[in-house]
């Protein structure tokens, strides 16, 4: 059974400062499948961690997307100090030890993060007949109404 459909327009409260934290990697050399592997497994144990422990660490939710060289999962946090906390965490800093030892600079794996803050009504967003998503799955989930109908409307901050 799929995730529940929520019929209609939904949006996101956007009442609260949320960092929106992208990190992924692509594969520059498909044949070298020893090196980015292991930057590849090592993300399901991050992301147990994260799931487990969400109020403690200041995780909210997250997306993953999956191409043929590149990957990219898309994570919402509740400040940047939490953010950065568990970067400095156990989990984090073994992988990214192993990460440093076995690949350092070779150019078969190519690894990346973008930290964007997002402070209270200065973002948006709108889900039709989605599931939870997204941003949806991070903040509050709310029905459309006339007094939000556009984005202009749901950007406080206008």
């Amino acid at each position: 059974m799929g995730k529940p459909i929520f019929e209609g327009r939904f949006t996101t409260e956007n009442n609260q400062d949320i960092v929106v934290f992208l990190i992924g990697m692509r594969v520059n050399k498909r044949l070298a499948v020893r090196k980015w592997f292991p930057v590849f497994t090592s993300m399901p144990g991050m992301i147990r961690e994260l799931y487990e422990n969400k109020e403690e660490l200041g995780f909210l939710s997250m997306e993953s997307f999956f191409g043929l060289r590149t990957t990219v999962m898309i994570q919402y946090w509740r400040s940047t100090e939490d953010l950065l906390a568990y970067a400095k965490g156990d989990k984090h800093l073994a992988a990214w030890k192993a990460f440093n030892k076995k690949i350092g600079n070779n150019d078969a794996v190519g690894i990346y993060h973008e930290t964007y803050v997002l402070h209270a009504g200065d973002y948006e967003s709108v889900y039709g007949n989605m599931p939870l998503h997204g941003l949806a799955k991070a903040a509050e989930h709310i029905p459309i109404t006339s007094e939000i109908i556009s984005a202009k409307k749901r950007l406080k901050s206008l």
